[in-house]
């Protein structure tokens, strides 16, 4: 019989610290072509507006694989309820056998993309950070700044979002938060700039960012999503992505890509810079960015990390 975990036992299994280090080491996995990951299955849907992410995979050293499924309803906060919810399940790779299922409601795909985002700023973001921008005002505003405390000492903040009620809610302890009027008055202060929303537009144009910034996008995953103008692409150093083959589909960079400004070729893989950061090495001037669309192995990673805790657990018991 399969062991199941609710989110209780789960959250107390992982620390940011360790979901950090596991997910950087899945990316260079995953860029090295040690795991395999189809591409994700998606659902939209209307009144009220959603989508249902499944992703799957395995890391060809394990004995197991994963199945995520994981939705995000926008209107759900209105109504009480967190955006984001779903269910990991981990299977024998050898019989097909279904041994747990973790039933987070959404939490490990939070916090792995929170550890993305985390990743992604300590090999790309510039060394002095005086403030720190984030578009969004839901679950992943407040996570990216609470996983970027382990790699920033930076805690001013500059906050935007639509709904100036629900900016003013954002709060993370050690972190000073200032709400603004604009994404221009955002970006006029802003070293670091982390895009968290569900915008089917172009938020972040390249005109709002000053030299040196560095752009980390998590919000575009698929369905017509779009943060950032393509523009910033053509602007960019360094283009990085979690998944080329995602990104080419999905997210940021698969405007820029089909309006022919980039290239594949010109998206590096973040797991490539966790492999060899000395290759991908920031000039002060700089931007660069980051397009995050959520791969599967992260999944496997933080499903790992959590089984591996809580299976010692269970052991010392």
């Amino acid at each position: 019989m399969a062991a199941v975990y609710n989110r209780v036992q789960i959250v107390a299994a992982i620390t940011p610290t360790d979901a950090i280090a596991a997910v950087e080491a899945a990316f260079a996995a995953y860029s090295r072509s040690e795991a395999v990951v189809p591409p994700p299955g998606e659902l939209l849907f209307e009144e009220p507006s959603g989508d249902c992410h499944i992703k799957f995979g395995y890391l060809k050293s394990d004995d197991t694989f994963t199945v995520k499924i994981s939705t995000g309803f926008w209107e759900n906060p209105a109504c009480g309820l967190p955006s984001s919810n779903g269910v990991v399940l981990v299977f024998s790779r050898n019989t097909g056998e279904l041994r747990s299922i973790l039933q987070d409601e959404g939490w490990l795909t939070d916090i792995r993309t929170a550890a993305a985002g985390a990743v992604a700023a300590r090999y790309l973001a510039p060394p002095n950070i005086t403030c720190i921008g984030i578009l969004g005002s839901g679950t992943q505003a407040r996570l990216q700044l609470d996983y970027l405390r382990h790699v920033t000492t930076c805690r001013c903040v500059r906050l935007w979002a639509r709904s100036i009620e629900r900016a003013r809610a954002v709060q993370v302890q050690g972190f000073e938060i200032e709400v603004v009027s604009s994404i221009a008055e955002l970006a006029s202060s802003c070293q670091l700039i982390v895009t968290t929303t569900a915008s089917r537009e172009p938020l972040l144009h390249a005109h709002h960012l000053l030299p040196g910034t560095h752009v980390t996008s998590v919000g575009a995953d698929g369905g017509g999503k779009q943060e950032l103008s393509p523009d910033i692409f053509v602007r960019a150093a360094i283009r990085a992505v979690d998944s080329r083959q995602q990104c080419a589909l999905n997210g940021d960079a698969s405007a820029a890509l089909r309006q022919g400004l980039v290239r594949l070729e010109d998206l590096v893989e973040l797991g490539q810079i966790v492999s060899d950061p000395s290759a991908y090495q920031r000039k002060p001037e700089d931007i660069t960015l980051v397009d995050l669309t959520g791969v599967a192995v992260q999944d496997i990673a933080v499903a790992n990390l959590a089984l591996t805790a809580l299976n010692k657990d269970i052991s010392d018991a």
